[in-house]
């Protein structure tokens, strides 16, 4: 499965179905000179409107021979900035702590989608991820000007645990923790700015009285801004005898947090996604889908880790981890959690509207193992632009996706009636698959680590509905909702390797990018399903797969798929770079996607790609790849299924929420944890780290790679902290992005 321009134009479909065949015949390989690769490259800019950024490591599209790559890539320097093509560049429009109405821009910039209101004008909906702990204590003081307590709070931690849920309230320790928590979760959640973009082509900040900011905490002292919920969870939210936690609040929701991707829906609305909501409450629940006891998820501090916000405030589990809903033009809209798409660790929304048919809308869970879904709603669509098609969130059904080795697929229902029919623990990468507890008094979940275990389990428990608790089967279905995950695992629907974005084309087609195909302890992907370049399991740099529904019908319970892995070492295949993870598509048609490679990862040096006589995995080579970063793939014209570097992010952060302008002319962008490794970057130090490199054509030679320690991004000044902010890229002659 190597990566081919061919068979990638073939992948991309209809995209490319009118091309010439000139531009879908397999390249010739040939040798440039030196003046002719520099031609190449002046005439490469001239098509695609820009010249591409160099990458850390040589790609195929330099054309240079294997002696000049190794000339040009011996040494290389790594920027703490934002790296563009010549004539471009970006502004920053927003940064964490900035005013956002009565509070402020969260941290950890995520999800971006712009509704323009009018030419040049819009609102703009900005998801906040997550707190990388480490640097946002040690910045905390220096952006938002106070102090908080945390290394009181940790000096009195044990195993830097607190149940702070159970101290009294008249306890100055609980009354420090509430202090963090309550920081910690400001800073998530969602926030919506207007912005308009002035006579030079900037985007900047209006200020008007709509701005607003969804937290973590948000309705918990104002009752007005606690979120809404719809749909058969609420069945178990508003019960009074469950077996687990009750929190009061009946369907209503006290805020949203670890806010990842998102998707637009035609009608103007902004759908956000709950993702790594087990950082901060309890994920496991009840067999009636009630949530467990906040002391199940205690508050953790120590010098790398603030987690377990929930804890002091009580918040109740199963109300995280679902899609919000949020109208921006609406100012007293604080979110609709719409249960019937499912509680898992949600990724981006692809969203297909079309009039007669009913409203299809997938998402998928980021996590090893984790499945990807589909949500078909009860009604149908009339005009797809009316925001009366948000009731269509309301009622329906979800379905988990079952991939077949063949190409083929199916969507299964998760509902009462659905057959127990596990994943085996022999089909998925690492041997491990999770299931609901088969002790269902306990609640949670049970790690199957061997066939053997599934046998009994069937036997014991036939169909869904037969592990879920409930006096009615709206009950059993809310409960199925709720434990989504562990109910697909028990459905037998395909353990995947977390699928990360879900974009539609015009036609029906659904994109999705996988970004890892590693296991842990969680569980792993499909062995015949998620495969590398050789037939290999365990394919760190990801895939792209196409799934097209049958008879492009948004309400069809069958569909084909096709994949092409896409990351990984250009001499091994690949195209140049690691883990794809959000994409984006232009007002042309042409793609866009970034990379999602683990900070820990990122410029981790490779002086040998041999130890102990054994070479080393795919995630091992990783530094290889450099930082994060942009990339470019056309789908017309003679260059289509090329794939261009475009930006290379600043240190230590992934370059995430891709959003382009209707006019294509801006491209908007987050940068998300800057620094977050290392920190503050302290003098401008740096250091020279080696690579074992390949050519293009495989020979191996040492790259001197000079790697700044930590960040000062965006100021750029020495000393000075990293902020995540959101910006937005233009040309300077304020044309389009890309021609």
């Amino acid at each position: 499965m190597t990566l081919k321009r061919r068979n990638l134009l073939l992948f991309l479909g209809a995209a490319v179905g009118s091309l010439p065949l000139k531009a879908i015949a397999k390249p010739q390989v040939r040798k440039f000179s030196r003046e002719q690769a520099r031609t190449k490259a002046l005439n490469l800019s001239d098509r695609l409107g820009f010249q591409p950024v160099k990458p850390p490591l040589p790609l195929k599209l330099e054309t240079l021979a294997t002696e000049e790559q190794i000339a040009a890539y011996s040494s290389y320097e790594v920027k703490d900035d934002l790296v563009l093509p010549d004539g471009f560049t970006y502004d920053v429009i927003a940064a964490w702590g900035d005013r956002v109405g009565d509070s402020r821009f969260g941290y950890n910039n995520d999800y971006l989608a712009l509704v323009e209101t009018t030419p040049n004008e819009g609102l703009l909906t900005v998801n906040f991820e997550y707190l990388s702990s480490k640097t946002w204590m040690q910045t905390y003081p220096l952006v938002i000007g106070k102090t908080l307590p945390f290394a009181e709070v940790a000096a009195k931690a044990t195993d830097s645990q607190i149940d702070a849920f159970t101290l009294s309230d008249d306890d100055p320790l609980k009354a420090q923790i509430v202090e963090i928590a309550r920081e910690g979760l400001t800073d998530l959640g969602i926030g919506v700015i207007s912005v308009r973009r002035n006579e030079n082509g900037q985007w900047e900040r209006t200020y008007r009285s709509g701005d607003r900011r969804i937290t973590g905490i948000s309705g918990l002292d104002d009752e007005s801004r606690l979120l809404k919920s719809t749909g058969a969870a609420t069945a178990i939210f508003n019960k009074e005898n469950k077996l687990g936690y009750k929190d009061n609040l009946g369907d209503r929701i006290i805020g949203t947090f670890q806010n990842c991707a998102g998707g637009m829906t035609p009608w103007g609305t902004v759908l956000s996604a709950e993702e790594n909501f087990q950082d901060q409450v309890i994920e496991a629940v009840m067999a009636d889908g009630s949530a467990m006891s906040p002391s199940q998820m205690p508050f953790v501090i120590d010098e790398e880790t603030v987690a377990g916000n929930g804890n002091v405030f009580g918040l109740a589990g199963n109300k995280y981890g679902w899609m919000v809903e949020v109208d921006p033009a609406n100012p007293n809209d604080y979110g609709t959690k719409h249960t019937w798409l499912g509680r898992f660790r949600h990724e981006a929304f692809g969203i297909r509207a079309v009039a007669g048919k009913k409203l299809a809308v997938y998402s998928g869970c980021d996590r090893r193992g984790g499945h990807l879904y589909k949500f078909i709603s009860r009604n149908f669509v009339n005009d797809p632009q009316d925001k009366a098609n948000s009731s269509l969130f309301e009622a329906g059904m979800l379905y988990g996706a079952k991939l077949n080795p063949d190409g083929s697929g199916e969507w299964i229902p998760l509902s009462p009636e659905t057959a127990v029919n596990p994943i085996l623990p022999s089909q998925v990468v690492g041997g491990v698959v999770q299931l609901p507890n088969n002790n269902r008094n306990s609640g949670g979940a049970m790690t199957a680590s061997s066939n053997s275990q599934v046998p009994p389990f069937q036997e014991r428990f036939a169909k869904l509905g037969d592990l879920y608790r409930g006096s009615s089967e709206l009950e059993q279905q809310g409960a199925i909702l709720i434990d989504a995950h562990l109910a697909a695992s028990a459905a037998g629907v395909t353990c995947t390797a977390r699928p990360e974005d879900t974009e539609i084309t015009k036609d029906g087609t659904l994109f999705i990018t996988f970004t890892s195909g590693a296991a842990d302890e969680d569980g792993g992907p499909d062995k015949q399903v998620f495969t590398g370049p050789n037939g290999e399991s365990d394919y760190e740099y990801g895939w792209i797969m196409k799934l097209e529904e049958d008879n492009s019908n948004p309400e069809s319970l069958s569909f084909r798929w096709s994949m092409l892995a896409m990351g990984g070492e250009p001499a091994l295949g690949g195209a140049g770079f690691a883990n794809p993870d959000n994409l984006a598509v232009d007002n042309q048609g042409n793609l866009w996607m970034v990379t999602d490679m683990s900070t820990d990862k990122q410029n981790s040096a490779v002086s040998s790609r041999m130890e102990n006589d054994k070479a080393l995995s795919s995630s091992e080579l990783t530094g290889v790849f450099g930082n994060n970063s942009l990339w470019y793939v056309p789908l017309s014209g003679d260059l289509a299924g090329e794939v261009y570097p475009f930006a290379m992010g600043p240190m230590e952060c992934e370059c995430t929420g891709l959003m382009f302008s209707n006019d294509s002319k801006s491209l908007f962008l987050s940068i998300q944890h800057p620094g977050e490794a290392n920190g503050i970057r302290r003098d401008m130090a740096s250091e020279l780290k080696d690579f074992e490199l390949l050519t293009s054509d495989g020979k191996s030679f040492i790259q001197k790679r000079q790697v700044p320690v930590g960040s000062n991004w965006f100021s750029g000044k020495a000393n000075q902290p990293p902020i995540p902010a959101v910006v937005a890229i233009r040309r300077l002659d304020n044309e389009a992005i890309a021609t």
